[in-house]
């Protein structure tokens, strides 16, 4: 008698072709959003005439613009009438909300006003600080190489403030806000399209009040010449379309391939510092980089060989 595992049939796995498929796609997604947020500066700077809040602003009501039309064409409203039902999920976007308008009001301010090394150096503490919150809020166990890496962060920040005579502030508070942001959004039961409806409908009254105020008062930027009124209002693909391809790419790559993308944005934004806008790169900003530069190399190979390690090593049981 033949055995029923013999007749059983093996459940179909995705053929290799597919697998090859979502991950070139991931990939292009990855890379594609790495490169808008790398590039960023450019537009920014493209908008240096208007000021800082009435960018953010435009950037809040464009976006919510696109997302709508986005989920109202895959016709996705029932996560978001679970959202309005949800009071305590609300509130935890209400609190990421504000994180990432703060994130984004200091990134724009400092783009135009010459900052942009700052951002970069803000933009590749930013995993370090999330390993690091990972351990004190989410009692995760840190590795030997993991806590290295965080340690040479530290140093580096610890260098640059010395050498200023006060601690970096945009570069802390653009890390710090973000890291927060994505640990709230991580724990909140939330999808990222739906999430990012609901944070920017929510800043959208107030990002509305504004503009009215400073329309009427005759101080505002929107309607006065052509070129503006196009860059903001792309400011809502600009701040959409990457964070769309990267919730594709996140769905279809390893977390370690991830890890690994993060680091295109910053260190485009380093170039463009030093290399387009001639900011000044000092014996200090060159240790402080040097030493996050070495602990994200560490950290980049730790997580790539962790993830590389079976999840069982449990001998299969006959």
């Amino acid at each position: 008698m033949t055995a029923y595992s013999a007749i059983t049939p093996a459940p179909i796995a995705p053929p290799p072709s597919a697998e090859r498929d979502a991950a070139r796609t991931g990939l292009t997604l990855g890379v594609g959003a790495y490169l808008t947020w790398g590039f960023l500066p450019v537009y920014m700077k493209a908008l240096g005439s208007v000021p800082a809040p009435e960018i953010l602003a435009h950037r809040i009501l464009w976006s919510l613009a696109l997302i709508t039309i986005v989920v109202a064409a895959m016709r996705r409203w029932q996560p978001v009438v679970a959202l309005l039902k949800a009071p305590k999920v609300l509130g935890v976007l209400a609190i990421t909300a504000t994180l990432i308008a703060v994130n984004w009001l200091i990134y724009i301010w400092a783009v135009n006003s010459d900052h942009v090394l700052e951002t970069s150096l803000g933009y590749f503490i930013n995993p370090l600080v999330n390993v690091a919150m990972g351990v004190l809020i989410l009692r995760e166990r840190l590795r030997r190489v993991q806590a290295g890496a965080v340690g040479l962060a530290a140093v580096g920040v610890a260098v640059l403030a010395i050498a200023q005579g006060g601690i970096p502030w945009i570069a802390l508070v653009l890390a710090f806000s973000f890291a927060t942001y994505g640990l709230l959004r991580k724990m909140a039961p939330v999808d990222p399209l739906t999430g990012l409806l609901g944070e920017t409908a929510l800043l959208a009254p107030i990002s509305l009040g504004f503009l009215l105020w400073i329309g009427a008062a005759g101080a505002g930027s929107f309607g006065q010449t052509g070129h503006i009124d196009l860059l903001l209002i792309v400011s809502g693909l600009v701040t959409a379309a990457p964070l769309l391809m990267f919730a594709a790419a996140g769905k279809r790559l390893p977390y370690a391939t991830i890890g690994l993308l993060q680091f295109i944005a910053p260190t485009i934004q380093f170039l463009l510092a030093v290399l387009v806008y001639g900011e000044p790169l000092t014996d200090a900003h060159l240790i402080t980089f040097t030493c996050i530069w070495t602990g994200l190399i560490a950290f980049a190979i730790d997580t790539w060989r962790a993830s590389r390690i079976p999840l069982s090593v449990a001998p299969v049981q006959g």
